[in-house]
């Protein structure tokens, strides 16, 4: 079953920006970016998607199950799409993951990449298994596809997730993944984006580069947490993500059991600059997408009624603490 939840104002459409952003970079200078943002704000709104969905260790299920959430996105009128981390495979044993990984032009991203073109949508494919350094590694990356089907951006999960969760399974991701090193932003008809992966969002300091020296509008959380870690603490550090940044978050969730060892905890959510749930998936086991607005004027006005920006202090002024 497939489950559209949509908590929207009627839009209007954005024309695309230039398609002049690399392929994956680190972000150039604060006035270039801001500039470049105001260039995306010309109109009020414009409406994303979030997928939610339960990956298995098959491509063409799970490939075939993005085309029709592509599909819903479509006639929701969204012009963003963004699915969850391992949105193309969820490895049944362990080194599975490694055996399909690979390169940016191989032929299982440019299937999404002629998705994307055939659907003119924009795609925020998180969590794919990109061929890495070595026969032994690959990396989790977090790619961006604009509605011609053209890679416009990459990010190469920072955190590694290396826990042993409290009433679950040993995790230790750096044993088969190389971690990025980029913080990554780019703009968009969606506004400034910042791209990050699932336990990226334990560390705020990320999301406060993104943010303040990066101008980001709109940060991007594919996800699949455990069940466990994401029935404590997943929704609320959305929410504080996006009050302490005053952005939007859009958090594509996995859902359920994808085998006999592995189950994620769904609950996909668009969140607003104030900290407001305005997109959510009913059923937290359910396919689907959930929509919302990204309203600039809203982003602006929560930027100028709490300033924060201007009153943080400088990253000099936290000297260490006197013994």
């Amino acid at each position: 079953m497939v489950v559209i939840s949509a908590q929207y104002s009627l839009s209007r459409a954005l024309s695309p920006i230039p398609r002049t952003t690399p392929k994956r970079r680190s972000v150039t200078t604060m006035a270039a970016a801001a500039a470049a943002a105001a260039t995306t704000t010309t109109t009020t709104t414009v409406r994303v998607a979030a997928a939610q969905m339960t990956s298995i260790n098959d491509l063409s299920t799970n490939f075939n199950t993005c085309s029709r959430l592509v599909q819903d996105a479509v006639a929701a009128g969204a012009k963003l799409l963004c699915f969850p981390e391992n949105f193309s495979f969820v490895g049944s044993k362990d080194g599975e993951s490694l055996t399909i990984a690979e390169t940016l032009d191989g032929p299982i991203m440019q299937r999404y990449c002629s998705l994307a073109r055939e659907s003119s949508i924009w795609l925020s494919l998180g969590g794919f298994q990109e061929k890495g350094p070595d026969e032994e590694h690959l990396c989790n990356t977090h790619v961006l596809i604009d509605d011609s089907g053209n890679i416009r951006s990459t990010y190469q999960k920072i955190h590694l997730f290396d826990v042993d969760v409290p009433g679950g399974a040993v995790y230790k991701e750096s044993r088969f993944t190389t971690a990025g090193q980029d913080i990554i932003a780019v703009d968009s008809p969606m506004g400034r984006l910042g791209l990050t992966v699932c336990y990226d969002l334990r560390f705020p300091e990320l999301y406060q580069q993104l943010r303040f020296q990066h101008q980001v509008q709109v940060l991007i959380v594919p996800a699949a947490f455990t069940k466990v870690t994401g029935e404590a603490h997943w929704e609320i550090l959305l929410r504080a993500r996006a009050i302490e940044t005053q952005c939007y978050v859009i958090a594509p969730a996995q859902a359920g059991r994808h085998n006999e060892k592995r189950e994620s905890y769904g609950d996909t959510l668009i969140v607003d600059p104030w900290g407001k749930v305005v997109g959510r998936l009913p059923d937290r086991l359910s396919t689907g997408i959930t929509v919302a607005d990204i309203d600039f004027s809203l982003i602006d006005s929560v930027r100028t009624k709490m300033p924060i920006s201007k009153h943080r202090k400088p990253l000099d002024f936290w000297k260490p603490a006197s013994l």
